[in-house]
């Protein structure tokens, strides 16, 4: 069976702060180590008041210090926003005291709002222009012979693996070109994920980093002990979505009973989009949807992600699929 691993918002429930947040990440992670997930992702994203992790690589070092094995990283580091050069400083670090844990996935898109997006760097138009300068920049600084003037040190000559992410056929050309492993958003944009993985796959070019294509597929997972529970659970993403969607992005809401049968159809059908790429229920329904996905998609490895409001019940949910992938292997 392809592994599976966890990616985590560190989402801010309604009624609770980014410390307990962080708590919560924490002890998501000590957890998914004992139940064999593979590695454990934060995503960059600014302004949002429903998600704590917008310092990325600080909130990595703090999982990383409570964890032993798990690999930990940035799903991603969105690479518009920041210097190349402080990447590469910041993941360096992160690797020299966790050496052979850490991986870094870069973005292209802001993680914000447009307004957040200036605040943070300010030249829009140019920085998502140079993307793929910006990446190659960044994989210069941790070669063992930079070619440029100014190192990273931290940095140069470490391993840090590299990860392109997309919701789009751009982060496929781009990590198939540079030979590099290719993480697609299908957990929220799964609109054209069967075209990226078609091309990512067919225009891969071999590096000395990466021999073969390798993808890895979001997925949102919402198991509990029956499927009546599971789907309670999921309407917290659910209102989360929508609110977000409507340009009232929100903390993450306790869950609604019937919330589907409240909304009109415009937010029914937006939510049966963006989320088809979802398995909601019990063990048996959960271990039915992610085999019929695993096998449509030919993913090497899955990325869970689970917006659960209460703590307890998402624990519950992410011990559920890592016992079904077991029961499947």
């Amino acid at each position: 069976m392809i592994p599976y691993s966890i990616l985590d918002l560190s989402p801010i429930a309604e009624g609770s702060d980014a410390a307990q947040s962080f708590r919560n990440t924490l002890d998501l992670a000590q957890h998914g180590e004992r139940w064999g997930y593979n590695r454990y992702w934060l995503a960059e994203h600014h302004g949002m008041p429903g998600i704590a992790s917008a310092a990325t690589s600080v909130l990595i070092g703090h999982v990383a210090a409570g964890t032993s094995t798990i690999r930990v990283g940035a799903g991603g580091i969105m690479l518009p926003n920041h210097s190349p050069l402080v990447i590469a400083e910041q993941f360096g670090t992160l690797e020299s005291l966790f050496p052979g844990r850490i991986d870094l996935g870069l973005g292209r898109a802001p993680g914000s709002d447009q307004i957040t997006a200036r605040a943070l760097r300010r030249n829009l138009a140019a920085d998502a222009d140079e993307f793929p300068q910006d990446v190659l920049e960044l994989l210069d600084y941790f070669s063992s012979a930079p070619k440029q003037a100014v190192r990273a040190v931290p940095g140069a000559g470490l391993n840090v693996p590299i990860w392109i992410l997309g919701s789009s056929l751009f982060g496929a050309q781009l990590a198939a070109a540079l030979g590099r492993p290719y993480a697609f958003a299908s957990h929220f944009a799964p609109a054209q994920m069967m075209q990226a993985i078609a091309l990512y796959r067919a225009t891969f070019q071999p590096s000395a980093q990466l021999e073969k294509p390798y993808v890895m597929l979001g997925f949102n997972v919402f198991a509990a002990d029956t499927d009546a529970q599971a789907q309670f659970h999921a309407t917290s993403m659910q209102q989360s979505f929508v609110n977000l969607r409507s340009g009232r992005p929100s903390r993450l809401p306790p869950p609604m009973e019937d919330y589907l049968s409240k909304i009109g159809p415009q937010e029914r059908a937006l939510l049966d989009q963006v989320l088809s790429c979802s398995a909601i229920g019990s063990p048996a329904t959960v271990s039915r949807e992610l085999t019929a996905f695993i096998a449509r998609t030919d993913a090497d490895e899955l990325m869970i992600t689970s917006q659960i409001f209460d703590h307890t019940a998402r624990l519950r949910s992410y011990q559920i699929t890592a016992d079904v992938r077991k029961a499947l292997a």
